[in-house]
Parts: C-alpha cells; structure tokens; sequence
C-alpha cells in the first residue's frame, strides 16, 4: 500500500459543520472510495489556521484520478464547497504533500 497525503482550507468557524457532515457521510461516497482502493484514510484539523491535512492508503495511487468523473464525487464536492476552499468545478482546493519521514 502506498500513501498519499494532501492539505485543503477549511473556511474560519466552521470545523463543526464539517465535522457534522463527515460523521454523516454517504454511504455512496465510502463505496465509491473502497472500491477504488482506499484504505486507512484520515483528515485532521489544525484548529489554529483551519488547515486540513488528510492521508490516506492506496495500492494504487494513480486511481485517484478516476475520482472527478464520478457524480458522487461530484456532488460531495458541491455539499462541501460552502464551507471550504473550492476550485470553479467545486473540487476543494488541494495541495498534494510530499512525505520526509516515516516510522515504522
């Protein structure tokens, strides 16, 4: 399994709304998640700056990409647009992370 990390902005107060929908996430969006591949997948916040930082397990990382075309997707991303920074096609803004260490 590979990982991959990333860091999106949530918007200033409103890490419980984001919080409230995550524990009420579709159950759609979880199959279409597994049945890409992922696994073990986090999302932290950083309560000072409003920084989220997820992480998550894939065999294959390049499978990701098949995430766009996928109306689920697509409709998670417009659920979530108003309370996060988004791109004009509502994919939250997302910055790939580069891993510099690990302890196994």
């Amino acid at each position: 399994m590979k990982k991959a990390a990333f860091k999106m902005q949530l918007h200033r107060d409103q890490a419980a709304e984001y919080q409230r929908r995550h524990d009420e996430i579709w159950e759609e969006l979880t199959a279409l998640l597994k049945s890409i591949g992922v696994e073990d997948y986090s999302i932290f916040l950083d309560e000072e700056t409003y920084a989220l930082f997820g992480v998550l397990k894939i065999e294959n990382p390049e499978r990701l990409d098949e995430l766009p075309a996928h109306p689920v997707m697509q409709r998670w991303w417009k659920y979530m647009g108003d309370i996060m920074d988004a791109n004009p096609d509502h994919s939250p803004v997302s910055t790939p992370l580069k891993e510099v260490f690990y302890l196994a």
